[in-house]
């Protein structure tokens, strides 16, 4: 008896689970649904044009070699929208030059206690590379269908690099599909002194209404500042509540996971858990000078900075987009200034403190230490062994260079904390979190101690 679609969709799910990760089986195949399987080809329907062709640049390969080994004979897997959904307005993340969907004055908010939306953040405006790509599908499926799928839908990473301007491109999308969404957008040290305010002025029934009853689109960024406040979590994790229950959509942020924010109650750690966790990374050097491109092509500056200079600054600074695209307004200053065309020797010039003249940022990547010199470097001088540090033992003269070892790693190589947990004994990521704050706090109190750990990483960043 002939496989059905459907019998050999369930056998390529099923395989795929060797190649893919489940998470991504669960967010982009596990809905879609087969459509025929004829002449050697298995149509399957995807939700929009955007999962299409993410599938196909993703995962058609693999689904391919999955589906003939499943059939037992040569088969193609080929990904159609869904006939329903093939009339609506489709998103296209592919397009390098898509128009940005922002109206013409900056949005104002619906709710009082909302900040205005950036008429400049949308996914016209966001440039996608390899260090962002996750997040940024995540948040087209958001604003495709906002309180259905990823919710919450948190985004984490470090300071610069597009969270913000991501959260809001999704705002901007759903209100340009329904206009009269009610869209929060605010910051959480606001979300924090609004609740003491609130406490203070006996005013909370007035603030749970506005965050909880007026609100469509609920986007929070830097929760992190929430770590260690008992009185604002508890009000925070019943505004979560009461949101999530009437299926409202939840964008957040932070700099890092929710299980890494030290102080953060489980409770809520587990419900920023709950939807899509996404992370933004430092973009590489094809993507900076994507940004740059971008940036270029959205002040119509395409005659004044050439290509050469351009790429010059994606290859000597690497710090985040925000300082990319501070060096394109320093720059423009400083020929203006000057009297001067814009030349690879200006951009020098103008640029010294963002590099070190003729020292290239890939290079300096790549002469970045190893976790396993940052641990020889710290045992030698702390007079013990980089096994000693990797080691199970908590005596003083052991966890001392070993949680300075552990604060050097996360500060110079931006490892995870779970990476760090493992080359060190295979500790838990709270353990290195207390190690790190240890000595940020140490280094803040004992100049002595600041100054031996400076030598360390001086030694180590000129090795």
């Amino acid at each position: 008896m002939p496989l059905s679609a459907k019998d050999l969709w369930k056998r390529v799910l099923e395989g795929a689970k060797r190649e893919i990760p489940e998470p991504m089986i669960q967010t982009w195949l596990s809905s879609n649904e087969p459509i025929s399987f004829e002449g050697g080809t298995l149509t399957v329907s995807t939700p929009d044009d955007f999962a299409k062709r993410w599938n196909e640049e993703k995962y058609a390969a693999t689904l391919t070699q999955v589906a003939t080994e499943g059939a037992g004979e040569p088969v193609q897997v080929v990904f159609q929208v869904a006939a329903e959904r093939q009339k609506r307005p489709q998103m296209d993340l592919f397009v390098p030059n898509a128009a940005p969907v922002a109206s013409a004055t900056p949005v104002t908010p619906v709710n009082p206690s909302a900040q205005p939306l950036n008429d400049r953040y949308t996914f016209g405006h966001f440039v996608i590379g390899k260090s962002n790509e996750l997040a940024a599908a995540a948040a087209h499926a958001v604003a495709e269908a906002p309180g259905k799928q990823y919710n919450p839908f948190f985004i984490y990473g470090p300071t610069g690099l597009g969270k913000t301007h991501l959260m809001q491109a999704v705002a901007h999308e759903v209100l340009s599909r329904a206009p009269n969404t009610r869209v929060l957008y605010i910051g959480a040290e606001q979300f924090i002194n609004e609740v003491i305010e609130g406490i203070h002025g006996r005013t909370m029934p007035d603030l749970r209404r506005r965050y909880r009853a007026d609100v469509d689109l609920f986007i929070v960024d830097d929760v992190h500042f929430l770590e260690g406040k008992e009185a604002t979590q508890e009000e925070f994790f019943h505004t979560f509540n009461a949101l999530y229950e009437a299926g409202k959509q939840i964008i957040l942020t932070s700099d890092r996971l929710p299980k890494e924010i030290p102080g953060l109650e489980a409770r809520l750690v587990s419900r920023f858990e709950w939807g899509m966790v996404a992370d933004v990374k430092q973009p590489d050097l094809e993507h900076r000078i994507a940004i740059l491109r971008k940036k270029q092509e959205q002040d119509h500056l395409e005659t004044t900075i050439p290509d050469d200079v351009l790429r010059f600054i994606a290859e000597n600074v690497r710090s985040n987009v925000r300082e990319l695209e501070g060096c394109i307004i320093k720059l423009l200053l400083y020929a203006s200034l000057r009297h001067r065309e814009i030349s690879i020797e200006l951009a020098r010039e103008a640029l010294s403190d963002k590099m070190r003249p003729g020292d290239d940022a890939e290079a300096r990547q790549k002469a970045l230490p190893s976790i396993e010199k940052v641990q020889e470097v710290v045992a030698r001088r702390w007079g013990v062994t980089p096994e000693g540090l990797r080691s199970k033992a908590r005596i003083k003269t052991l966890t001392v260079p070993r949680q300075i070892a552990m604060f050097l790693a996360r500060e110079l190589l931006q490892m995870q904390l779970v990476e760090i947990g493992q080359a060190f004994g295979g500790r838990d990521h709270s353990t290195v979190i207390h190690s790190v704050d240890k000595v940020q706090t140490q280094l803040q109190r004992d100049r002595d101690f600041r100054a031996r750990v400076d030598s360390a990483r001086q030694e180590l960043l000129t090795a």
